[in-house]
C-alpha cells in the first residue's frame, strides 16, 4: 500500500469532484426526449431500468472524455457500462439516506459553471438558451445538479474521512528517500542483415495478420441543421433593427477614457487632524493657481507612492475608489482640480490629465455587423426546437434519413470514406467519426443528433462500409522481413542477456561476466529514486526490484528505451530518512497520503454497495 501511495502522492493530489455534468450539453436535451415505452431494458439497476440508449449515451459521453486516445472499443464499452451502474449504485444509496441539496446550493454551484457565464459572471439569457435548445426545463437540469451532488456528498463523507498515522508516514520516507548500490550492464540491440527463410516469412505473416490490415472505413450520408443557415431565413425590417440597435447599445459603445493624479493628505496619524489636512488642502489648492500640479503632488503628498510620479493614479475605474471620491473624479472637466474631497484616506484634490469622451457608435456603421447579430439571436429559437425535432423525426424513421431532410428542408449530404481516427469535413469532428462508427449506425440505423461546432447539429447514417482487411503478403513482403529481422536481433540480446544473468547468479562477479562478453560495467552508488543522470526505466525496475541477500545481489533484466536490455544488479540497499526538507512539507504530504487513503475507502464503500444490489442484465441473444 505504502508503494501505491508513494507514486500517487507525486505530483498535486487535487480532489476530483464526480463527473458532475461532464459534456453537458453534447449528451443531453435531445437525446433524452423518448420514453420508455414497451421496450425491454437492458439493464436494471435496483429499481431503476436502462435501454439501450441509455448505455450508447454513456459510451458516447466516456468516449468523448478520452478524445483523442487510442482505446479498444469493446474494453470502453465495458467500463462505460460499469461507470453507468456504479453511478446509479451510488445514486441510490445517497437517496436511501435521504440526503438532500437545497435550491439554494443548486443554483450557486449553477451560477459558477462557466457554460452559463460570460465575462466571468452567470448570464440568465445564456443558461436559459443553452437549456432550451438541448429540450431540457430549468426544473429537470436543478433536478440532475441536485442529484449529482448529492453523489459528490457521500464521496466526500468517505473520502475526507481517510487518515494517516506518524509511523505510516515515517515508513513512507524510508521507501521514498531509500539509497541503491546497483552495477549494471548494457546489451545492445544490433540491427540483423540476414534475409529470413522463404517459410519464416510466410509464417510470421499468417501469424501477425492482425499487423498488416487496412483500416476499417466508412462514408456517411448526413442532414444538417445550421444556425447559421436559419438566420439567413430571417426577415429583418428597419424598425427592428433599430429597436435591437438600443437593446444592445452597450456592446457598440466605447467607454470614456479619464486618467487622473491626486495629491493626498491624511489625518488621523502622526498627530494629523482633520481640520489641519483639510486646512493644508486649501492651501495647496490656492498655491496651484501658481505651481505646477505634478510638482507639488511630489513635494507635499502624503501618497510617496504616486506622488513620486506626479500623483499620477492612471485610468479611473469605477468602484475600486469611495463614492465621493469617485463622484468628483467623474464630474471634472480636463485640466480641471477638485477641491478638496473628504475619504477615509484623508483630503485629496484631484485632477484630470487626460479625457477622451465615451462614443457610441452610430446605427448606420454597425448595421451590418447588427443585422447578423439579430437574425442569429432570432434563429435561436427556432434552432431549439428543430433540434428537438429532429431527435424525435430521426429516431421514429431509422432506416432513412428522407424524414429528417424534409423536417429540415435540405438536401442529404454525402461524405468520402473516412477512417475511426482521420476524416476530411464533417468528418474531421471526432464526434462525428465516433456515431459513425458506433454500433446503431453500423447496423444501418440512424445517429443520435451530434451537435457540431457549436452552432450545428446533424444526423448520420451510414452510406458504405469497409471493414478491415488484411493486405496481400507481396504487398507487405519487405514489412514482414524487417518485423522478422527486429524480432530476431530482439531475441539474441534477451537470450545474451539472460546468459550474462545466469552466470552472475552463477557466483562470477559483474565485472568480469561484462569484461569477457566485450561489455562495459557501470556502477552507482547510492542511487536515489530522483536521480536524474541515470535512465528512468532503469531507475525505476532497479528500485522495484527485490533487496539483495547475503553475498548474493538481487539481479533485474531491464527492457532499455532502444530495444536492448540491461542486465543491473542491486549489491546494497540503505534504509531512506526524513530530510529536514521533507519535514518542512510534512503535513501537506499527511494530507495528501489521507485522501489517497480515502479514495481506496470510497472504492471499497462503492463495490460493497455494487455488490449487495440487485443488478439484472438482459440476457444476450
Amino acid at each position: 500500500m505504502l508503494l501505491e501511495i508513494r507514486e500517487k502522492v507525486q505530483g498535486v493530489f487535487a480532489s476530483i469532484i464526480l463527473a458532475l455534468i461532464c459534456v453537458l450539453f453534447g449528451l443531453w436535451g435531445i437525446q433524452n426526449y423518448l420514453g420508455g415505452g414497451k421496450e425491454t431494458p437492458e439493464i436494471t439497476v435496483g429499481d431503476k431500468e436502462f435501454f439501450q440508449r441509455d448505455i450508447n449515451q454513456a459510451y458516447q459521453q466516456f468516449a468523448q472524455n478520452l478524445a483523442g486516445m487510442k482505446f479498444d472499443e469493446d474494453t470502453l464499452k465495458k467500463q462505460a457500462l460499469q461507470k453507468l451502474i456504479r453511478d446509479e449504485v451510488l445514486l441510490q444509496y445517497a437517496q436511501e439516506r435521504k440526503l438532500v441539496i437545497t435550491d439554494d446550493v443548486a443554483r450557486d454551484f449553477i451560477q459558477t459553471l462557466e457554460y452559463f457565464q460570460k465575462d466571468g459572471k452567470f448570464d440568465k439569457t445564456q443558461y436559459q438558451t443553452l437549456l432550451g435548445s438541448q429540450g431540457m426545463s430549468s426544473d429537470e437540469f436543478v433536478g440532475r445538479i441536485k442529484k449529482a451532488l448529492m453523489m459528490e456528498q457521500v464521496q466526500r463523507a468517505v473520502v475526507d474521512s481517510g487518515f494517516v498515522t506518524k509511523a505510516e508516514v515515517a515508513a513512507f520516507f524510508k521507501i521514498q528517500n531509500q539509497k541503491r548500490d546497483v552495477e549494471y550492464i548494457t546489451v545492445p540491440l544490433s540491427d540483423s542483415a540476414q534475409v529470413p527463410a522463404e517459410e519464416d516469412i510466410s509464417a510470421y505473416y499468417q501469424q501477425h495478420q492482425d499487423a498488416f490490415q487496412t483500416e476499417e472505413q466508412v462514408s456517411i450520408q448526413y442532414v444538417e441543421l445550421a444556425l447559421d443557415a436559419l438566420a439567413d431565413e430571417v426577415d429583418a425590417t428597419e424598425d427592428q433593427l433599430q429597436g435591437y440597435y438600443e437593446e444592445q447599445k452597450a456592446q457598440f459603445s466605447n467607454p470614456e477614457r479619464r486618467k487622473i493624479s491626486h495629491i493626498l493628505f491624511a489625518f488621523g496619524k502622526d498627530g494629523v487632524n482633520e481640520e489641519d489636512a483639510l486646512r493644508k488642502a486649501l492651501q495647496a489648492k490656492q498655491d496651484l493657481a501658481v505651481k505646477d500640479f505634478a510638482a507639488l503632488a511630489a513635494e507635499i503628498s502624503d501618497d510617496k507612492l504616486s506622488a513620486k510620479n506626479g500623483g499620477d493614479l492612471g485610468l479611473f475605474n469605477v468602484g475600486v475608489m469611495e463614492k465621493a471620491f469617485e463622484d468628483a473624479a467623474s464630474q471634472l472637466k480636463l485640466g480641471e482640480v477638485s477641491e478638496p474631497v473628504k475619504s477615509a484616506f484623508g483630503y485629496h484634490l484631484i485632477k484630470v490629465t487626460e479625457l477622451v469622451p465615451g462614443e457610441v457608435k452610430a446605427f448606420a456603421a454597425v448595421k451590418p455587423e447588427l443585422t447578423k447579430a439579430y437574425k442569429k439571436s432570432q434563429a435561436e429559437a427556432k434552432f431549439a426546437g428543430l433540434a428537438e425535432k429532429l431527435g424525435e423525426v430521426s429516431y421514429e424513421n431509422p432506416d432513412s434519413l428522407e424524414a429528417a431532410a424534409a423536417l429540415l428542408g435540405v438536401a442529404v449530404k454525402e461524405t468520402p470514406l473516412f477512417s475511426r481516427n482521420a476524416g476530411a469535413d464533417v468528418a474531421a469532428d471526432e464526434k462525428v467519426r465516433l456515431a459513425a462508427f458506433s454500433e446503431d449506425v453500423l447496423k444501418g440505423k440512424n445517429s443520435e443528433p451530434v451537435e457540431v461546432e457549436g452552432d450545428k447539429v446533424i444526423v448520420l447514417r451510414m452510406k458504405a462500409h469497409l471493414p478491415a482487411a488484411t493486405k496481400e503478403l507481396k504487398d507487405v513482403r519487405s514489412a514482414v522481413i524487417a518485423s522478422l529481422q527486429k524480432q530476431n536481433a530482439r531475441q539474441r540480446v534477451a537470450e545474451t542477456a539472460n546468459k550474462l544473468k545466469d552466470e552472475i547468479l552463477a557466483g562470477k562477479s559483474i565485472a568480469d561476466v561484462a569484461r569477457n562478453a566485450q561489455l562495459t560495467v557501470k556502477k552507482v552508488v547510492g542511487l536515489a529514486r530522483t536521480d536524474a543522470d541515470i535512465d528512468p526505466m532503469i531507475s525505476q525496475a532497479v528500485f522495484r526490484a527485490a533487496k539483495p541477500t547475503a553475498g548474493q545481489p538481487s539481479m533485474v533484466i531491464i527492457d532499455d528505451s532502444l530495444g536492448g536490455k540491461v542486465v543491473a544488479g542491486i549489491t546494497n540497499v540503505t534504509a531512506g530518512e526524513m530530510s529536514e526538507a521533507d519535514k518542512a512539507k510534512q503535513a501537506a504530504l499527511e494530507k495528501s497520503m489521507a485522501t489517497a487513503f480515502g479514495r481506496a475507502q470510497f472504492e471499497a464503500v462503492l463495490n460493497q454497495l455494487q455488490a449487495s444490489t440487485d443488478i439484472r442484465m438482459r440476457a444476450a441473444k
